[in-house]
């Protein structure tokens, strides 16, 4: 197969795998979840955000080692799920 040939190929399957992809985001988006329940309730997504800032900049200055890290997160994980449980009951 030539290489234009090939490439035009390769960009053709590209733009349609990328089509399918934006219509199953699409679809997931209108989905209801407890984060879109939280927000819809009043509630900013700025703890889990937040959170999640914070994780990035702890793990950055955490010492080196994975133990420290993944207390970190699981820590991190355990807020925001808690939090995200919370809005959900309300």
């Amino acid at each position: 197969m030539p290489d234009s040939l090939d490439a035009r190929l390769r960009d053709e399957i590209d733009d349609q795998v990328a089509e399918a992809f934006d219509a199953y985001l699409s679809d997931r988006l209108t989905e209801p979840g407890p984060l879109r329940e939280s927000l819809a309730a009043g509630r900013g997504a700025r703890v889990v955000l937040g959170t999640v800032a914070l994780g990035a900049l702890a793990t950055a200055l955490a010492p080196p080692g994975v133990v420290a890290i993944c207390w970190i997160w699981g820590a991190i994980a355990v807020i925001d799920v808690t939090w995200l449980w919370a809005a959900r009951r309300r």
